[in-house]
C-alpha cells in the first residue's frame, strides 16, 4: 500500500481561502465598491439591465463553483491548500485540473469579472486587469518552476499538455509510463 500523506486541517484550508482568494474577491471589490461609483445595469434601458445583472450573477455562481471544487481538491488530493506556503505534496490532475492547470485562478477571474459586470465598475475592471497581470507575472516566474522542482517529468508532461487558463475542450489524460 502506497504512502499517503494527511490532508491538512480544515482550518488550514479556510485560514489559505480567507486570506488569498478572499481578499482579492471580497475585500478588495468592497474596497473599491465603496470608493468609487458604480452602475449596476449600466443604465440600460429596461429589460435589458437585467443582462448585466444575470451575465454578472452566471460568472460569479461558475468561479465559485470552480474555487470551491479547487479548493477540495487541493486538500483531498493534493494533501495541500492553495497557499503557496502550505503547498500540495501530491500533483493534482483530477476534475478541473484536467482541463486547466490553473483553476483557482480561472475561477477568480470569473468571481472578478462577474462582479465588474454585475456593478458596472470601473474600478473592479481595473482591479481585475492587475490581478491578471500579476498572474502572469507571479504564476509563470515562481510557482511554475517551484511545481517543476516538487513534481519534475510528472508537472512538465502536465505543464505541456494543459492550458494555463483557458480550458482545454476535452480532459486531458495521463498516459501509464
Amino acid at each position: 500500500m502506497a504512502d499517503r500523506a494527511p490532508s491538512p486541517p480544515v482550518w488550514r484550508a479556510l485560514l489559505a481561502v480567507l486570506i488569498l482568494p478572499g481578499t482579492v474577491t471580497v475585500a478588495v471589490p468592497a474596497l473599491l465598491l465603496r470608493s468609487f461609483d458604480s452602475t449596476p445595469g449600466w443604465t440600460l434601458p429596461g429589460a435589458a439591465a437585467l443582462a448585466p445583472l444575470f451575465l454578472g450573477l452566471g460568472l460569479l455562481g461558475y468561479g465559485v463553483q470552480l474555487m470551491a471544487r479547487t479548493i477540495s481538491l487541493m486538500r483531498a488530493t493534493g494533501h495541500g491548500t492553495l497557499a503557496p506556503w502550505d503547498p500540495a505534496t501530491k500533483l493534482v490532475i483530477r476534475g478541473p485540473y484536467r482541463r486547466v492547470r490553473n483553476p483557482m485562478i480561472s475561477g477568480v477571474f470569473a468571481v472578478l469579472t462577474g462582479e465588474a459586470v454585475l456593478f458596472g465598475s470601473a474600478a473592479l475592471f481595473v482591479w481585475l486587469g492587475l490581478f491578471v497581470a500579476m498572474n502572469a507575472v507571479y504564476i509563470p516566474l515562481l510557482e511554475e518552476p517551484g511545481l517543476m522542482r516538487r513534481f519534475g517529468r510528472d508537472y512538465l508532461a502536465y505543464k505541456q499538455n494543459v492550458p494555463r487558463w483557458l480550458p482545454r475542450a476535452h480532459p486531458w489524460h495521463r498516459r501509464a509510463a
